[in-house]
């Protein structure tokens, strides 16, 4: 019997996040096109896209494992739907669009237990905002790197929490992963035997 996680995504954000709840995982990037359909709103983008890759992995030759964990993540401004950024421009563009204001962030997740072949969905929805922004300050930010593989240009978690006011919701969704639901899902699909003990906390030296 299969009894490994697949993470089908190349997210190292979203491994990191497994991990440090003791969830250790093998990593199979999914090949899936993640472009949006025309008029389809965020949660069924995110949710058509976190099936899609779990399903695609699962289904590629010699990848052992019995759970397939799919993820994708959006960042939603008014109707618009802003994933990673193309170019340096592009990339600005976004960050001037969201400087000063809220916006949404909306990850999808899938978890496809092989041996069962169910496959279960979800998404979550949070809200950030973000502190107003100088020319600057958005362009010294594009000079670290950082933006240009993270949904709507910017990383909560690095360099690009200087930008954030606040964020009304899961955290770890706007990371990339919402932990609580996932491991929710997990637990639900009978996978509760991934979760490795956690050390506990050395005892207080009187």
């Amino acid at each position: 019997m299969n009894t490994g996680l697949i993470l089908a995504s190349a997210s190292p954000r979203r491994r990191e996040l497994l991990a440090a709840v003791g969830i250790f995982c093998a990593v199979v990037p999914s090949n899936v096109p993640e472009d949006p359909l025309d008029g389809e709103p965020a949660e069924a983008h995110v949710i058509r896209l976190s099936i899609a890759k779990a399903l695609d992995v699962a289904a590629k030759p010699g990848v052992a494992g019995r759970w397939f964990l799919g993820s994708d993540t959006i960042v939603v401004r008014d109707a618009d739907l802003l994933g990673k950024p193309k170019d340096r421009q592009e990339a600005f563009a976004m960050l001037c669009s969201l400087s000063g204001r809220a916006h949404q962030v909306v990850s999808g997740y899938a978890v496809h237990d092989r041996e069962s072949g169910e496959t279960r969905s979800g998404a979550v929805s949070t809200e950030v905002i973000f502190r107003a922004l100088s020319a600057a300050e958005i362009e010294g930010y594009l000079d670290t790197g950082e933006p240009f593989d993270k949904a709507g240009a910017y990383a909560v978690q690095g360099i690009g929490a200087f930008m954030v006011r606040a964020v009304h919701g899961s955290y770890t969704n706007v990371v990339g992963l919402p932990l609580c639901e996932v491991v929710e899902l997990l637990e639900a699909l009978g996978a509760a035997r991934l979760f490795a003990a956690l050390p506990s906390k050395p005892a207080a030296t009187p």
